[in-house]
């Protein structure tokens, strides 16, 4: 689905990092303002001109620690639903060891860290409030060949089941028993904002669910959408199946099995996710003229077999044409980010482990 209504599909995005140390231990930090969680992972929220949630973290690291560090793969990715703020699709990233004369130079900004130390992977998972204690204890736990995992508030999904149980959460201990953090101030200072207000005031990105199928061929199957009053509207145009996902009453798996559902009329359930594609907002890249970044999973489909695409029923009123596209068709029938995006999720066919991490279609962190 292409509409270009927005209500309901706008999401925040965030990202964070995780620092081991030669010991195994997890940098995690006291937040001063908070006080009701006030340990956490170092990172923050998007803003519009980061490139990607990999330039948010490396930002925000600056920003909190002093520092800029090196990061490796990206870790999770964790789309986590809240009754009282809009989704957010948090991004988690493995940064290289601190050794310590590294961590000696560490200037934290004392109105963002109040204080931080080095935990074990038991010590962080009951410090750390529960959502952000799964997700972290999540990548923690599973084999670095696993990732990234992918995660749906916190929980395995996908590929990830095959790594991880679903297990509770540990305990949650907050401040107590984390002596080198130090002890929350009596009268925490007040925050910039209040909360209501802090979550209006953040950027909202939006994300879409693609899925690729192929037949025993290995064409791959595109859709024409039919016009309609928008940016890219007024000619009809060839994309992969899929489209927004609604962001306040779905997860992205929903999304793409509706979305399958509502555009082909197949009933099926989305197979590994093979890539995550972050669309720039045109403040960090004009080029790409996106009122805010858009964030893509794109899900394999699997061979589908000819009496599968016998019964494909189109939606009409969004959908004027399909075909099976050899490699070279595909190119010309794409824009150049759609096939980038597609080639990738292809190649990612052929690989383990979670998702290829995606900016503007090419391949990063890799």
């Amino acid at each position: 689905m292409e509409a270009s209504a927005r209500n309901g599909r706008e999401l925040l995005a965030a990202a964070g990092v995780l620092f081991p140390d030669e010991h195994g231990r997890v940098l995690v930090v006291r937040l001063p303002y908070d006080r009701k969680h006030p340990v956490a992972i170092p990172g923050g929220g998007w803003e519009p001109a980061d490139l990607s949630p990999r330039e948010t973290a490396l930002r925000e690291i600056a920003e909190e620690l002093g520092f800029t560090p090196r990061l490796g793969p990206l870790a999770c990715i964790d789309w986590t639903l809240d009754d009282f703020r809009p989704p957010i699709a948090a991004h988690l990233y493995w940064a290289e060891p601190i050794g310590a004369e590294q961590a000696a130079a560490i200037r934290a900004d004392a109105a963002e860290v109040g204080g931080w130390a080095w935990l074990t992977p038991e010590e962080t998972g009951h410090a750390l409030p529960p959502r952000l204690s799964r997700r972290v204890t999540a990548c923690l736990r599973a084999p670095r060949t696993a990732g990234p995992l992918e995660l749906e508030d916190s929980w395995p999904a996908g590929h990830t089941l095959d790594h991880l149980a679903v297990t509770p959460p540990p305990e949650y201990t907050g401040l107590a028993g984390v002596a080198a953090l130090g002890s929350a101030p009596s009268v925490p200072p007040e925050p910039p904002l209040d909360r209501a207000t802090f979550i209006a005031t953040r950027p909202r990105i939006r994300a879409k669910a693609r899925t690729v199928f192929t037949d025993a061929a290995g064409r791959v199957l595109l859709v024409r959408l039919r016009p309609w009053d928008g940016p890219r509207g007024l000619v009809p145009y060839w994309t992969l199946p899929g489209g927004g996902i609604e962001a306040d009453r779905e997860l992205p798996r929903a999304a793409a099995r509706r979305e399958v559902r509502e555009e082909l009329g197949w009933e099926v359930e989305p197979g590994r996710l093979l890539a995550l594609d972050w669309l720039p907002s045109a403040e960090a890249h004009p080029a790409g003229g996106r009122d805010t970044a858009v964030l893509v999973y794109v899900f394999d489909g699997g061979t589908v077999p000819d009496g599968m695409l016998a019964e494909i029923a189109l939606a009409e009123d969004e959908l004027v044409d399909w075909r099976l596209c050899e490699p070279a068709e595909a190119r010309a029938l794409l824009s150049a980010p759609s096939w980038a995006r597609t080639a990738s999720a292809l190649a990612a066919r052929e690989r383990t482990g979670g998702p290829l991490e995606l900016v503007d279609g090419r391949p990063v962190g890799v």
